[in-house]
């Protein structure tokens, strides 16, 4: 990548980050604040590790700078985030070239705030700005054209402006306009995703608190499953539970029970619940924008011997795979421990897509890898230390009367992986017991 003289300091970062694990003790999960007497999540060394990672990723990459529009990966280079308003708006964005810190536009007077608040970005790289608020301020407007022009001046002083530009998402007018300044526009995304498959121990820790906080609201939950109460009410009390703990985003809780069980709906309504029905629930939540995706199911008051054997055989498919888990290992050995599609009811494998799988966890909710029956045996990826990742299974009751969903989130060690999802799964949970 092109190198140049400036009298602006370069970033100060070591040649990689050392991630810091420490798989001789258990993973921790200590409180929401930091403190002085024990160290917990060090922010700005996980900062440095972030935008370490993504250098040595771009300096990998035939590209000469990445300009994001995904908040993911704007948090994941500049650690700043503001209100989760903002995450369809495609309103906030920054640039990186690898040769001096991040750029960050910031939405209106965000940009202040953070020249105040985040020493660790430089306070001339922080700026306001704003595109098309997904097209509600026209092109003509031309606030597309005047930030691709800044841009390319930009990419111009750093000595990148003849190299490809990795663009993440963007408005097709913000597309259109870095073309018509002449730059190459090219996919960032594969980028972004290399960087961020390794973790930390610092993001590690923070997945871990966050897989914590689901913990308390399956408790919360389990206390609460009786007939009469509604899918939306385990929506709701779950909702509060995790806000009360510290969530900064509960994206999604499915709650599904009873006969709409099979096939996964992925949603929640306000169906009753009732005695013996099967319910299950994925709650999918961040803390410090690191997320959980974490099933669970539960039946109320009592089970039947069919929905106690689609619970054994979901959760054997399961602990085959958590087994398989290990460095070196590659996900096509682990889709292969799954059922075809056909040999749980579906037509194809795109059809059962998300059934049995698996997917990275990290600052967004599908990261690498991705383990399916559909995508896995052609394009089979290698797992490594430190991937974070979560695995799901499915199996509907051979009655119809309900259906077992399962999922354990995992941390690749060393010599095996470590499960952080703790809330007890081994056996069909019975709710309120009769």
């Amino acid at each position: 990548m092109a190198q140049i003289q400036s009298t602006e300091p370069t970033i100060i970062l070591p040649e990689d980050i050392e991630p810091r694990w420490t798989w001789d003790r258990p993973i921790a999960s200590p409180g929401r604040t930091n403190v002085d007497f024990e160290e917990r999540v060090d922010f700005r060394r996980l900062h440095k590790y972030r935008v370490a990672r993504a250098q040595k990723a771009l300096e990998a990459s035939e590209l000469g700078a990445v300009l994001c529009f995904d908040n993911n990966n704007i948090r994941y280079l500049t650690s700043s985030v503001i209100g989760e308003w903002s995450r369809d708006k495609i309103c906030r964005y920054a640039l990186f070239t690898g040769n001096s810190n991040p750029y960050l536009w910031d939405f209106g007077s965000a940009a202040a705030h953070h020249r105040l608040y985040a020493p660790w970005l430089k306070t001339d790289h922080c700026k306001a700005g704003m595109l098309g608020l997904r097209g509600s301020v026209p092109p003509d407007a031309g606030l597309f054209k005047n930030a691709a022009r800044e841009i390319y001046d930009l990419l111009k002083a750093e000595g990148v402006a003849d190299m490809p530009l990795g663009v993440d998402i963007a408005e097709p007018p913000m597309l259109f306009a870095l073309l018509e300044v002449g730059l190459d526009v090219r996919d960032a995304q594969q980028v972004f995703l290399d960087a961020r498959q390794i973790k930390s121990m610092d993001e590690i820790v923070l997945l871990n608190t966050s897989a914590a906080m689901v913990d308390g609201a399956y408790q919360q939950i389990a206390e609460n499953l009786k007939p009469g109460a509604r899918e939306n009410e385990m929506v709701a009390l779950a909702n509060k539970v995790l806000y009360e703990a510290g969530s900064d985003d509960v994206e999604a809780i499915n709650a599904v029970s009873g006969e709409r069980c099979a096939p996964h709906p992925h949603n929640f309504t306000d169906r009753m619940y009732r005695p013996g029905d099967q319910a299950f629930f994925d709650i999918i939540q961040s803390y410090m924008g690191y997320r959980t995706c974490y099933y669970r199911t539960l039946n109320v008051g009592f089970s039947t011997p069919a929905q106690d054997d689609a619970y054994k055989q979901a959760r054997d498919w399961i602990d085959a795979a958590i087994n398989m888990v290990r460095p070196g290992v590659t996900t096509d050995k682990i889709a292969a421990l799954w059922p075809k599609a056909e040999e749980f009811g579906f037509d194809s494998e795109m059809e059962a897509f998300g059934l049995q799988f698996g997917h990275g966890l990290g600052l967004a909710l599908h990261e690498r890898p991705i383990i399916s029956r559909l995508v896995s045996f052609e394009n089979p990826f290698e797992l490594q230390e430190g991937m974070v990742f979560a695995l799901e299974t499915y199996c509907p009751a051979a009655d119809g009367n309900g259906a077992a969903r399962i999922e354990e989130e995992v941390v690749v060690t060393a010599d095996g992986c470590r499960v952080i999802t703790q809330f007890p799964a081994q056996e069909l949970f019975v709710a309120n017991k009769y």
